[in-house]
C-alpha cells in the first residue's frame, strides 16, 4: 500500500518555505505572539475571516497591518466610526446623466484583504453591510449583485464592548468570523524589545510582501486535502453536543460552527506539516473558534471560560 502523503508533499516546497517565512515576518513585527500569529494564518488558509478583540494599544491593528502587508494582496482599510454609512463600505450607484443610467462605484470592500478597524465603533446598520460580503463573498446594491475578489479576507479589530462608544456585533455577524483572537499584554522580554526598537508602523512600511494571490489559492486548496478521521469527526461532534447542554450556555454551537472548527483544524495541521488532523489541533483552536459563538447566561461568566470548560468536559476517545 502506498504511503499517505505528508502535508509537506501536499504543498510545493517553495510555497511551504514561503509560508514559514511569512509567519516569521509577522512574528518579527508582532512580538511575543507566535500562537496568535499562527491562528491568523489559519483563518486565512481556511478561507475564513479574523476578528481581533482587545483593549486599545495592545497590537490589534499592528497584527492586522502586518498580515495585510505580508500577504501581498490588494488591500483596503476602513476606519469604522459612528458616522460611517453602509455605502461608505460597499459602494453606491450614481446616476450618469450622459449614459442616462446608474453606474456602480465600488467601495473598499472590493479588496482581497479588508481591514475593518474598530468595527464595533460603527452602528449596527453599518456593521451589517459586511454581513453578506463575509458570508457570500458578494454584495447586493440596488438589486444588483456584485462578486468580490478571490481570495477575500476580512481582518476586523474591535474594542471590548464595555468601552465607551462601542456597539456589540450581532450574533449573526460574529458567526461569520472563523476565529476570534485576543492578544493580551506582551511578555516582559517582548515589551522590552518593543520599547527599545523601531516604531512598528515604520517597520511595517519597510516590509515586503512574501505571498500573492496564487500562493494563497494554492495553500487553501492544500487545506482541503488534509484528512480528518471518523474518530476526529466524532470528537468534534461530541464537543458540539456538549456545548448545547453545558451549564451556563443558553445557545450552544451550531453545525456551521462544527464545520468551521474542522476547516480551521485542517489549516492548523497543514501549517504544522501534517496531512491529517489530531485532537490536539482541535483543542488548540477550540476557544478561538467557539467562544464568540456561544451565548451564555447572564451569570455564567465569560464565553472564553465556558469554551474552556466545554473542552475539558469532553474526553478524547
Amino acid at each position: 500500500m502506498a504511503a499517505s502523503p505528508t502535508a509537506a508533499t501536499m504543498l510545493p516546497d517553495a510555497l511551504r518555505m514561503t509560508l514559514e517565512r511569512a509567519q516569521a515576518q509577522v512574528n518579527a513585527l508582532v512580538l511575543g505572539k507566535a500562537h496568535e500569529v499562527r491562528l491568523a494564518f489559519v483563518a486565512l488558509l481556511a478561507g475564513g475571516h479574523l476578528l481581533i478583540e482587545d483593549l486599545p494599544g495592545l497590537g490589534k491593528t499592528t497584527l492586522a497591518r502586518a498580515m495585510a502587508t505580508t500577504l501581498g494582496l490588494d488591500f483596503q482599510r476602513v476606519q469604522f466610526t459612528s458616522d460611517l454609512l453602509p455605502a461608505d463600505v460597499v459602494g453606491v450607484s450614481v446616476f450618469d446623466p450622459q449614459a442616462r443610467n446608474f453606474q456602480f462605484h465600488s467601495g473598499p470592500v472590493f479588496a482581497q484583504v479588508l481591514l475593518a478597524d474598530e468595527i464595533n465603533r460603527a452602528p449596527p446598520r453599518t456593521q451589517s453591510a459586511l454581513l453578506e460580503a463575509m458570508a457570500e463573498h458578494q454584495v447586493t446594491v440596488d438589486g444588483t449583485t456584485h462578486s468580490l475578489p478571490d481570495p477575500f479576507f476580512v481582518i476586523a479589530t474591535q474594542n471590548p464592548v464595555d468601552l465607551a462608544g462601542t456597539y456589540p456585533l450581532p450574533d449573526s455577524q460574529l458567526d461569520r468570523f472563523l476565529l476570534r483572537l485576543t492578544l493580551g499584554y506582551p511578555g516582559e522580554a517582548a515589551e522590552r524589545d518593543l520599547l527599545a526598537g523601531v516604531d512598528r508602523r515604520d517597520l511595517i512600511a519597510q516590509t515586503m510582501p512574501l505571498l500573492d494571490t496564487t500562493d494563497v489559492r494554492a495553500a487553501r486548496r492544500a487545506v482541503l486535502g488534509v484528512h480528518a478521521s471518523d474518530a476526529l469527526i466524532n470528537y468534534v461532534q461530541a464537543l458540539l453536543a456538549r456545548s448545547r447542554k453545558h451549564p451556563g450556555v443558553r445557545v450552544g454551537l451550531s453545525p456551521r460552527a462544527g464545520l468551521a472548527l474542522l476547516r480551521a483544524a485542517r489549516a492548523y495541521a497543514l501549517l504544522l506539516g501534517r496531512s491529517h488532523v489530531l485532537p490536539e489541533d482541535v483543542q488548540a483552536l477550540f476557544g478561538a473558534v467557539a467562544a464568540h459563538r456561544l451565548v451564555a447566561d447572564a451569570q455564567a461568566g465569560s464565553d472564553a471560560s465556558l469554551a474552556k470548560a466545554i473542552l475539558h468536559a469532553v474526553p478524547v476517545d
